[in-house]
């Protein structure tokens, strides 16, 4: 066959093509595993950053599961299926949430930046108000400004911060021209970020809405356990007095 020939052009562009074609098949076929197993571990890891365990090993450390909108557990749920579509998942009803073993909980957050999706994780202390940590990502917001919202100076801003004013879930704001001094619900927001900032506002808000029925919950029988110890303490002092 002519080499120089349009016919042997098209036939050796065409085998070229599909022999290319399949070699990427078969390595993507070969590597997804991996990749897979990649991706749940950056999750996982993320959960640990979020309160500050990166030692812990998250396997002991963690129980994962998901609840209803009524703060119910729904068994059978994969959680980290749920978080590869979490607004989705939240729209079907599923929150999906990570408990650690000393009592703080971390609720997974979704939202919209300046240029697409942001996400994260918020771990809240045992009174379920008090933030531990938080870990926030971005898919493309503009370096230097809305980007900062994944660095770990902006993120450590939020410990210590709270969610609730007395029984009213208030949420956390990032407020332009930095919090108010000894405002507990307020961060700075990021310096020429405005729209970014007020995503993760919207995100923290709408996303921690999902688990009030569950943080109420919680709230509740953390509170009956505290009075049911002081009446076990109480009763053992009485005892031990009537028997002096």
């Amino acid at each position: 066959m002519n080499k120089e020939s349009n016919v042997y052009i098209i036939i050796y562009s065409t085998v070229m093509v599909v022999v290319v074609a399949v070699l990427l098949a078969v390595a993507a076929l070969s590597l997804k595993d991996r990749q897979d197993a990649n991706i749940l571990n950056e999750k996982k890891n993320a959960i640990l950053a979020s309160l500050g365990a990166t030692d812990q090993n998250y396997d002991e450390f963690i129980n994962a599961y998901a609840v209803n909108a009524e703060g119910e557990m729904i068994e059978g749920e994969d959680v980290f299926v749920l978080l590869q579509d979490l607004k989705g998942s939240f729209e079907q009803g599923k929150f999906p949430v990570f408990e650690a073993q000393d009592g703080r909980v971390v609720l997974p957050i979704t939202g919209s930046g300046l240029w697409g999706p942001i996400w994260g994780y918020i771990a809240l202390e045992s009174d379920m108000n008090t933030v531990s940590g938080i870990v926030l990502d971005h898919s493309g917001e503009t370096p230097g400004l809305g980007a900062e919202i994944a660095t770990p100076a902006h993120q450590s801003m939020y410990k210590g911060k709270q969610l609730f004013e007395g029984d009213e879930f208030v949420s956390i704001t990032l407020k332009k021209g930095g919090a108010s001094e000894g405002n507990t619900h307020e961060v700075d927001a990021i310096t020429g970020g405005t729209k970014t900032s007020d995503g993760v506002s919207a995100m923290i808000k709408g996303s921690v809405e999902n688990y009030l029925p569950l943080l109420g919950a919680k709230k509740g029988a953390a509170v009956a356990e505290e009075i049911a110890t002081e009446e076990t303490e109480e009763s053992n002092v009485q005892n031990v007095e009537e028997n002096e």
